[in-house]
């Protein structure tokens, strides 16, 4: 099968994008986007359409990504460290590298047996929420996500919403990184936005980082699907201590430091970035 044109200008373009260490940057053609204002969002679906819409695209979700997994183009191959996610009670803030429309659900289904019934909250980018890309519209609205803005009003309404889900003991996914890499594997430079989240409500953040293998089946792309083991990895807690700034970067780096020990433990190579230059 001959691998997508399409899939492989997106590699080119992750490899440009490494090499000027643009690490934020989406690679994808995101759709067109309006600003999200404080109406057009019901963060905790408080309203009875909210709660009704929400019921029936966890169903649909659940079983579009569930048949995703039977045909073996989803492919969860093994969840380590499992304890180390059970081991924090209250609310915290999940933090997973970014690379695929599934690893949401691969976080998810690898939590849900210790989740007491909650359910996983996602922290997504605006123009997936206000002109989410097909089929996904109804899972980006109403699957628990959380859509940032770039209305400070809608943005006010959005920390008020996390403050209240931390405050009553649910887990947020964030991706750190922030914009979505097809397929590449290794850990990237964060952002500021989860580490910021976390010193202002003083919630852990759980580091999780998936490591990918090629399976022998193929995807639409005519490339190999990848087969996901997830590392759930040891609490990082906010130093208390230190001013927002210092605690919010220790936080950022512990949690990029952890993400390299396991690159570089289940890769077996050191991290090492393409250079402007074009040398490893």
């Amino acid at each position: 099968m001959e691998k997508s044109a399409a899939r492989l200008e997106i590699l080119k373009r992750i490899d440009e994008l490494e090499r000027q260490q643009l690490w934020h940057l989406d690679v994808e053609d995101d759709p067109e986007t309006y600003p999200l204002m404080p109406g057009d969002v019901d963060y905790l679906n408080e309203r009875l359409s909210s709660k009704i819409k929400n019921k029936i695209a966890n169903f649909c979700g659940t079983r579009f990504f569930e048949k995703m997994i039977k045909q073996g183009q989803l492919v969860i191959k093994e969840v380590r460290g499992i304890e180390n996610f059970r081991a924090v009670e209250g609310g915290k803030i999940v933090t997973c590298n970014h690379f695929s429309v599934g690893d949401n659900y691969a976080v998810w289904r690898a939590l849900r047996d210790s989740m007491d019934g909650k359910m996983l909250y996602k922290v997504i980018r605006e123009g997936n929420y206000t002109n989410p890309p097909k089929p996904f519209g109804l899972f980006m609205r109403h699957c628990n996500t959380l859509p940032l803005s770039s209305q400070l009003s809608t943005m006010k309404k959005f920390m008020r919403a996390v403050e209240t889900l931390l405050a009553r003991g649910e887990t947020i996914l964030i991706y750190p990184e922030q914009g979505m890499w097809w397929n590449y594997r290794k850990p990237r430079p964060m952002q500021d936005g989860a580490f910021s989240l976390a010193v202002k409500n003083n919630a852990p953040i759980v580091p999780v980082f998936i490591t990918m293998e090629d399976g022998e089946r193929l995807d639409g792309d005519g490339f190999p699907v990848q087969e996901y083991t997830l590392h759930i990895l040891p609490a990082i807690y906010p130093d208390t201590s230190l001013p927002a700034r210092e605690a919010r970067e220790k936080m950022r780096n512990e949690n990029y430091e952890a993400w390299v020990r396991v690159y570089e433990s289940f890769y077996g190579t050191p991290l090492v970035y393409a250079s402007s230059e074009g040398a490893e």
